[in-house]
């Protein structure tokens, strides 16, 4: 306890400094500094309001031992009942002080894309990265969180999508998509069935944190930008002009596609915010290939190619396979109820971080 201690006092010393900092002409001119510190009194100011609140229990807790032991049998009963709340609100603070001390995701906070791609399956994968698609923005609406579309591809033959990228902004977007990144496995009998027999389709969900300006430098002779006529369903101004932009990385290869807006400009902004994206997940997975190998499993470790997921509709059954969890309520989730998938798999990752800061 005596180092946490020592930890919190050096914490409320740096909130200080940075409180003295963010008065600083110098460091309000400087964009990059300023919204660094910002974020880092934001984390360290909730920290110590938490720190402090604790202690002011510590305080009530101690007053009320000494009439724990008044001789009026009235003062006890209620000083007992007091004493018990105070446990109680003590031991909360503390369990949510230790969560706010685990170390920061540094793309927490951030506006991140949320991209679904049809995988195996034929048109009944297509439905399946729709249904996913429907299910993410209804529960983004539910919890505060606001979903833009960015770029979308249907099947040739209009039946769900093959890919779809969306953003999706506000504090909690990371850290309330981040474990959704793998492979999803859905087993139903598709609509087209005619011997009711139950199929296996899949879809993979990419979570891409968009990166700041400062970490991702992209120098224009590494692209190369064709402009197209946009394809599919739209209206006229989109299927004949030249207003479809394709981004090439030349370094890596990468590709995005954009034709969704009518002004080329829109869609070569948001093709370059999908590029930008990609290649910030580009590097943060080669950075985990050479990582150590236990954080392979850590829950949401991000990989693609893992199956994480089956949404089993006859036995209306999900589960997550990361953590052994089943839920037999498929068609509430798949609506946009994923809050207890969501907590579950938060709690999970957070039981992990503090095992391992335990001593």
């Amino acid at each position: 306890m005596c180092a946490v201690q020592k930890r919190l006092e050096s914490l409320e010393l740096r909130l200080e400094s940075i409180n003295r900092m963010l008065m600083d002409p110098e460091i309000l001119s400087n964009n990059k500094r300023l919204r660094d510190l910002s974020r880092e009194h934001s984390t360290l100011n909730e920290v110590i309001e938490k720190w402090h609140e604790t202690q002011a229990l510590a305080i009530e807790i101690a007053s009320i031992k000494e009439m724990l032991q008044d001789s009026d049998p009235e003062m006890r009963e209620m000083a007992e009942i007091e004493h018990e709340e105070l446990v109680g609100k003590l031991e909360a603070a503390n369990a949510a002080l230790k969560l706010l001390m685990l170390p920061k995701d540094p793309y927490e906070g951030r506006t991140i894309l949320l991209e679904i791609r049809a995988g195996t399956g034929g048109d009944e994968a297509a439905l399946f990265a729709a249904d996913l698609y429907r299910m993410y923005s209804r529960y983004a609406e539910n919890v505060g969180l606001k979903m833009e579309e960015i770029s979308t591809s249907a099947t040739g033959s209009g039946i769900g999508l093959k890919e779809i990228v969306s953003s999706v902004s506000g504090a909690a977007a990371y850290n309330t998509f981040r474990f959704e990144s793998g492979v999803h496995r859905v087993q139903r009998v598709p609509a087209t069935e005619s011997q009711g027999r139950v199929h296996t389709s899949a879809a993979t969900v990419a979570v891409l944190p968009e990166p700041d300006e400062i970490e991702l430098k992209i120098e224009n002779k590494d692209l190369r930008i064709d402009t197209m006529r946009a394809g599919g369903p739209g209206g006229q101004s989109v299927n004949t002009t030249d207003s479809a932009v394709r981004i090439v990385h030349i370094p890596t290869g990468l590709t995005v596609i954009c034709q969704d807006e009518k002004s080329q400009l829109k869609n070569k902004a948001k093709a370059m915010r999908v590029l930008k994206a990609r290649l910030l997940e580009k590097q943060e997975a080669e950075a985990h290939a050479k990582a150590a190998a236990e954080r392979k499993a850590q829950v949401g470790s991000g990989d693609r190619s893992e199956r994480i997921r089956t949404y089993n509709f006859p036995q209306n059954r999900l589960t997550d396979h990361r953590v052994n969890l089943t839920i037999y309520k498929l068609d509430s989730i798949i609506d946009g109820d994923l809050h207890e998938v969501v907590d579950f798999l938060t709690k999970e990752h957070q039981a992990k971080l503090l095992a391992a800061v335990s001593p």
